[in-house]
Formats: structure tokens, sequence, C-alpha cells
């Protein structure tokens, strides 16, 4: 089995160790006072390119409840548990229109981690690829 020391890091605060749901609350509130949406999505496949993630729910535009947002997170918990979580507060301002805030908020219990691909090509160029360990398995079974 490939062991991978580290957590895999995307968003922000993935170098930190795991938030603690007070914390993650208290980003959700800071994230509904800043005017953002909350939405929460997940995933089996954390690849860096992969940005567009399972949505949990539709985006929550009109929540002003940080309650509500975590209470979304403890349900997709519930159901996705073994899985990557994050939460996305995306700022709908005019030319900003993107998300503010990402961050992790579940993880897999065990994280296989990637490795790299290197390929010589013309010229002596270097191509590099990763590739997740986790996509060895099908989807449904890459955390069990």
């Amino acid at each position: 089995m490939h062991e991978n020391p580290r957590n895999m890091t995307q968003g922000t605060f993935s170098f930190l160790p795991p938030l603690t749901d007070d914390q993650i609350k208290a980003q959700i509130a800071y994230a509904i006072k800043m005017g953002w949406a909350i939405n929460v999505e997940y995933t089996d496949d954390p690849h860096p390119r992969n940005t567009y993630w399972e949505m949990w729910c539709q985006p929550m535009f009109d929540t002003k409840d940080p309650a509500a947002a975590f209470m979304e997170v403890q349900e997709c918990r519930k159901v996705y548990g073994n899985m990557y979580i994050k939460v996305n507060a995306y700022d709908n301002t005019r030319w900003r229109e993107s998300v503010a805030l990402s961050f992790i908020v579940n993880r897999p219990k065990h994280e296989p981690g990637f490795h790299v691909i290197r390929q010589e090509a013309n010229s002596r160029a270097m191509h590099y690829t990763l590739h997740s360990y986790a996509t060895e398995k099908p989807r449904g079974d890459r955390y069990k």
C-alpha cells in the first residue's frame, strides 16, 4: 500500500491540522457575514485539476444562518464520511464572481496520495503527470 505521511493539500488551511467543528462553524459564519454563498461538495478523486467536485446540495445563496450551512456539512459527512468534503464560499460581487474561500472539512481515514510520472519529450523537455493512487480502485471503493 502506498503511504503518504502528509495530507492532500487543496484550498485554504490545507497545510494546517484539520479544522475542528467550531473552527468550521466560525469560517462559515465569516463567509456568510461577508455575503458569500455557501455550498458543500465531496469527491473520491481529489486530483489537483479536479476542481469540480460533486455538489452535496444546492448552493445556499440566501442562507443567513451558519448553523444551517454546518448542518449540511454534517449530513454530507453521514453519507460520504470516508471521502473528501469541502466548503466553498462564493462571492457574487460584480467583477469577482468566483469562490472567495474554499477549505476541506473532511478527509478519508487513509489518504494514499499521488506519484509523479516523468516522461522525456523532444529537445530534452520533461513532462510530468500526477497519478492518484486512489483511482486505481473503482469509484465507491477507493477509501475502503
